[in-house]
């Protein structure tokens, strides 16, 4: 199960690498400017996706955190309706 797992995560982050350069070039191309080398494309690529996962990082915190308010303001309404 493990191996499948990791081989599932391997496709996908060469997925995600793959869908990240296609979009770097296409910006490349869209502002006429010479594509660089792939190694400094793979670069790029790598500084996107790390940025991009930062990012989802931090607002999936927020969001757990502002349902875990919610649920607690929640509970604690109906105890004292309760009451």
């Amino acid at each position: 199960m493990k191996k499948k797992k990791g081989e599932l995560r391997r496709a996908l982050d060469r997925a995600e690498r793959g869908i990240t350069r296609s979009v770097i070039r296409w910006k490349y191309k869209q502002e006429d400017r010479t594509l660089p080398p792939d190694d400094t494309l793979d670069m790029q690529s790598r500084m996107v996706i790390d940025q991009a996962h930062d990012i989802i990082a931090k607002r999936s915190r927020g969001f757990w955190e502002e349902l875990k308010d919610i649920y607690t303001k929640k509970k604690t309404k109906k105890e004292r309706d309760h009451d």
